[in-house]
Order: structure tokens, then C-alpha cells, then sequence
């Protein structure tokens, strides 16, 4: 097999250490009527999922499992003395959402320290550091950060709005001086969103030693600036000590409230292996108040059968979960592969970062060298793993296509196969759509991207934008359609984690101030229960825990959002606007809306 090895001992030192169980079947909680359950949800609007039962009113949980589903009365026998009762009158009820798509590591990492997507001015980078500087234990480096995402269009515009044109503004390039006064405790080195430029402060500078001699530091009258190119820069980072166990547990304890306030009791993440540690470490806490199916990288496939880790390998709390391969780049830095040129550049976007041949990830799960990708692909399906595989331009989406197809034909039929293009962002047509379905492809979209990547789009693609995230026509294919959030974004874009507002995308395709009226390219919006069960139901599809997550119904693991308002009942403006009361993870609330974190 053509691929580039990259060890998974941190993966697997971490599964053995901590104890990593295999997965245990789901059996529904014995019935015990009259003994009471753990919780009884009394007198909502219930959207189950459930084809057997859609509605209901109420719902009563024991041992984390949802033992009955149904009227008040029928529900009302399981309320004993011990059990909370939660009167709902007439909240909204639906399945935990489960989000198909998140850099868990990266989200805490931005939201405990530095965060600088929005910021485009030195009024806004001072505020956001010393905002940091606040956060963070002193001594913990300031890392990143990604200023200027949003500089050349302003977040919700749709691109046509008569902003000045990107290239006839100034970029920020700030210096030291602007920093240094709030963050003298913490060494800061930063960069803008697409690394062109990079700024150390007084401590950071010192701390790496780096002064006038380094080459590649700028000075005026003898002292560093804190601009840096990107040699000086790599220099200083080199110098930057390994984070400590209990910063990586604090910034996996914000991801995870981020998390709860929106509704989400599942997350697929793109996991490095460090990873694995922080999550059992908070579970051993009793901290995690998500579930995790992890997701490695695809050229992993053959060390994790050789270590005896399985799809599916793990637990309902921490559990391992398809492979994730790369096609093309993303389309904030026009690296998304297209057969048509952009109109900003001239070129069809890369498959490789220095030339339009093939793109190469750090990891060896791309489409290099030649074949790569197509053996990858073989071997995780030999295996029994399912690739889900990054695809956004339609060239790109086309090729893993071709792959998957070819893969399916020589291995013959699997039972548990669910390939997924992930993104799958701009299709060539209704006939990509189309020949998805035949082929039983999941469609991984994360519908705020539509709302977002509207500032760039027509500018950069024109008329083919008309087939960019075309959740109509994918659904009307045939096509399965699984939603999620990117979280927290690229190094281009910050993305909400909150499902609610990628259901408005979804629906509206407006951005959040409304706009364009009546959506963009409108012919691809969908109705919300289409995208509340993408959000649900097909999520856990994807993941092959259909028989115990994704729908309200008995047996299933007791993992519930309470709405504050009905998102079918709602006008679709609203969607955006629409609130999570309560979020329920194996039958415990983990969340209460002004309450903060629940217990």
C-alpha cells in the first residue's frame, strides 16, 4: 500500500492506560411501574423521531435509559418518591443533537484562550488579549489566535453588499505595543488567519530569547517590534513548553459547556491521539457530559486493526468512529479543488499545498502520492472501518466518488459499509446528487458554512455557486443528509456550534441579519423537520447507533433537549433566536439555561 506511516502509539498507550472498554450492547432498562423513575418530563410537545410513536407528551428516564414514552397519564405512573419531576408546560422535546463534524480540542483551545477570528483592529486585539490574559494561568502561552478572518468581508455579509473590495484596504498589522501592557504574565505568539504575518510580545521574546540578532525579527532603534516572518516565528515556537494536563482538562471543560447550552449529547471529533487521555480523564472526573465518537486519520487504518481496535471499538460515553481522509483544502484560502478556475485566482484550487497536482496532508491521508487515497480507502474497508472523507469542490467530490465506487465493486457488499463525503460542499449538479444516492453515500454538511462562506462565494465562483450546499437537491436524490457544526472553524471562519442556527441556515439560507430576503439560491432550503432529524436521527445512523440514540423512544439512551419554543411552530427568521432550556445527558441534567451548568 502507497502511503505515508504516521504511528498511533499516543492513541494506543492512552486506550491502554485508561481502559478503554469494548462496546456493550444496548438493552432497554428493565420496566418496574410504580417504583419510580430517576426523571419524568411532564407535559411538553415531544418531537421523538420515532416513526412509530412521532409525538408525545411526556417522558420518564431510570439508569440513564428512557423507559417510557408517552401521554401524561400513561408517564405519570412512574413517578415515585424520589423522582424529579420537571413540569415542561408545553416546551419543545426533541432527541439530543448530535453534531457529525468538531475540532473538540481546538474549540477549548480558543474559547479559554486566545481568539482573534473577528478582530481586524488594535482596539479589538488588545481587548481579546488581556480578555485572555484574564483566563489563563499565569505563565500559559498565548498561541495563535488567527486575527483577521472576517477582515476582508465583514461576518453576514453576503458578499455584494458594496464593501470596499479586499484589496483596497491596509491589512492589520499590528506590533508589540499594542499587547504588551495586558499581557506582561503571559508570552503571546500570534498570527493572522492565513499566516502571513506573526507577532510575539515582550515576554514571548524573551522567554525564546530571540532579540535583533535572530534573522527574520524586526527591529526599530535596536528593539524587537514583535513582527516576526514565519522562520523567527517557528524559532519561538520551538520554545514553547508542552501544555499541562490540568490546562487541557480546563480547556476540554469550556468545550464541553459550549456544548451543553446548545442541546448537544453527542459529538463526532477530529481526534489527535493526545486527545483520547483528556476525554476519559474528564470522565474518570465525571465531567464529560457528551458522548464522543472519535475520529482518526485515515492512514491510521492498519495500526488500529493491528492493535485490535475495531469501528465501533469503546463504550456509549467514548468510542471510535470511522476514518477521516482529505481530497482537497478548504475554500477560505482557495484550496477547495474545483474543474473550473476561480474568478479570483486563475487556478482550479489544489489538491497539494504547492502545486494543483494532489493535496498532501501532514498525516499521509491525502490524495499523495499517487494512489494514496484509493488504497487507504481499500485497506479501511478490508478492515472494516468507514472513510469519511473531506471533499468541497466538485472536482474533489467527484474523484472520492470515483474512489468509493471503485472500492465497493472490488470488495463486494459489507454489511455496516457507511461511506460519507464530509462537506461535500459544491456538487457539479442534480446528476452528483443523483449518483451519491445509487451509491448509498452520506452527505456530512455542516449547513452554517452556507451562511458563512456567502461572503466569498459568488465573487469567487459565480453562477456555480447555485450548486453550493444543495441540501434539496441531495435530499429529493435520495441522499442522506447529516448536519454539524465545524467547531469552532478554519483558520478563514469562526463556526457556532449551536444547532439551532445551522437549522435556520438550512432553512433560510439567510444570513443571520436576514440577508439576502428570501435566501440564497432558495431552491435548496429545506423544511426543519428534514433538517432536525439531520441533526438527529441520521446522525446516529451514521454512526450505527440507530438502536439507541437519535430518537425519544424506550430503551434508548436518555439524551434529550428541552426547547424554549417549538421550531416547527416558529416563523423560520426566528429559528436562529430559539433557545435550549435543558439538556439531559444519561438521564442527568447537565445543563439548566440560567442556571448555568447543571449537576
Amino acid at each position: 500500500m502507497i502511503r505515508t506511516a504516521r504511528p498511533l502509539q499516543g492513541a494506543l498507550a492512552a486506550v491502554l492506560a485508561f481502559g478503554l472498554t469494548a462496546m456493550t450492547a444496548c438493552t432497554p432498562t428493565e420496566s418496574r411501574p410504580g417504583g419510580g423513575a430517576d426523571l419524568v418530563l411532564l407535559g411538553g410537545s415531544v418531537w421523538t423521531g420515532d416513526d412509530a410513536r412521532p409525538t408525545a407528551e411526556a417522558v420518564a428516564v431510570s439508569d440513564g435509559r428512557i423507559v417510557s414514552v408517552g401521554s401524561q397519564s400513561e408517564v405519570a405512573g412512574w413517578i415515585g418518591i424520589d423522582t424529579e419531576v420537571i413540569q415542561l408546560e408545553g416546551r419543545f422535546v426533541t432527541p439530543g443533537f448530535i453534531d457529525n463534524h468538531t475540532h473538540f480540542n481546538r474549540a477549548g483551545e480558543l474559547l479559554l484562550g486566545v481568539n482573534l477570528l473577528e478582530v481586524a483592529d488594535g482596539v479589538g486585539l488588545r481587548d481579546e488579549v488581556a480578555a485572555t490574559a484574564e483566563r489563563l494561568p499565569e505563565g500559559a502561552w498565548m498561541v495563535g489566535g488567527m486575527w483577521g478572518a472576517y477582515e476582508q468581508w465583514a461576518m453576514n455579509s453576503t458578499g455584494a453588499d458594496g464593501e470596499p473590495a479586499p484589496d483596497a484596504r491596509a491589512p492589520f498589522d499590528p506590533d508589540r505595543s499594542v499587547i504588551d501592557g495586558v499581557s506582561a504574565d503571559n508570552p503571546a505568539l500570534l498570527w493572522n488567519w492565513n499566516r502571513t504575518r506573526y507577532l510575539a510580545n515582550g515576554a514571548a521574546l524573551a522567554a525564546a530569547g530571540a532579540d535583533c540578532s535572530w534573522e527574520g525579527v524586526e527591529c526599530e532603534a535596536g528593539e524587537p517590534t514583535g513582527r516576526l516572518d514565519g522562520t523567527a516565528a517557528a524559532r519561538i515556537r520551538s520554545a514553547i513548553p508542552p501544555k499541562t494536563v490540568d490546562q487541557r482538562l480546563a480547556e476540554g471543560r469550556a468545550a464541553l459547556a459550549d456544548l451543553a447550552q446548545f442541546g448537544i449529547t453527542t459529538f463526532f471529533d477530529i481526534t489527535p491521539p493526545s486527545q483520547v487521555e483528556v476525554y476519559e480523564r474528564l470522565r474518570e472526573a465525571g465531567d464529560l457530559t457528551a458522548r464522543v465518537n472519535m475520529r482518526m486519520v485515515l492512514d491510521t487504518w492498519d495500526e488500529m486493526r493491528d492493535a485490535g481496535i475495531t469501528e465501533g471499538f469503546g463504550d456509549d460515553w467514548i468510542r471510535y468512529q470511522g476514518l477521516k481522509g482529505f481530497v482537497d483544502g478548504i475554500m477560505g484560502s482557495s484550496q477547495a479543488r474545483f474543474y473550473e478556475p476561480y474568478l479570483t485566482t486563475g487556478v482550479r484550487g489544489y489538491w497539494r499545498d504547492d502545486s494543483n497536482t494532489g493535496y498532501v496532508t501532514a498525516d499521509g491521508s491525502g490524495m499523495e502520492p499517487a494512489g494514496n487515497m484509493e488504497a487507504l480507502v481499500f485497506g479501511a474497508d478490508s478492515a472494516g472501518f468507514n472513510p469519511r472523507v473531506h471533499a468541497i469542490g466538485d472536482e474533489a467530490i467527484d474523484s472520492i466518488m470515483d474512489i468509493f465506487e471503485r472500492v465497493m465493486e472490488v470488495n463486494g457488499p459489507r454489511e455496516g459499509r457507511r461511506f460519507a463525503i464530509i462537506h461535500n460542499q459544491v456538487i457539479r449538479g442534480p446528476e452528483t446528487a443523483q449518483r451519491q444516492a445509487e451509491l448509498g453515500l452520506i452527505a456530512e454538511m455542516q449547513p452554517y458554512h452556507t451562511i458563512d462562506d456567502m461572503r466569498w462565494m459568488e465573487e469567487r465562483f459565480g453562477e456555480r455557486g447555485r450548486w453550493a450546499y444543495a441540501f434539496r437537491t441531495l435530499h429529493e436524490a435520495g441522499v442522506l443528509l447529516s448536519f454539524g457544526s465545524d467547531w469552532p472553524g478554519t483558520n478563514a471562519a469562526w463556526y457556532t456550534v449551536n444547532p439551532l442556527q445551522g437549522m435556520y441556515a438550512a432553512v433560510t439560507r439567510e444570513t443571520l441579519d436576514g440577508e439576502p430576503a428570501g435566501g440564497w439560491f432558495p431552491e435548496e432550503r429545506i423544511d426543519v423537520e428534514t433538517a432536525l432529524r439531520a441533526y438527529t436521527v441520521n446522525n446516529a445512523w451514521v454512526a450505527g447507533e440507530e438502536d439507541r440514540k437519535g430518537r425519544i423512544a424506550e430503551g434508548f439512551l436518555a439524551d434529550i433537549a428541552v426547547l424554549e419554543a417549538d421550531p416547527f411552530e416558529v416563523a423560520p427568521e426566528e429559528l436562529k433566536d430559539v433557545r435550549v432550556d435543558l439538556t439531559i445527558v444519561d438521564g442527568r441534567v447537565v445543563y439548566r439555561r440560567g442556571a448555568g451548568e447543571g449537576s
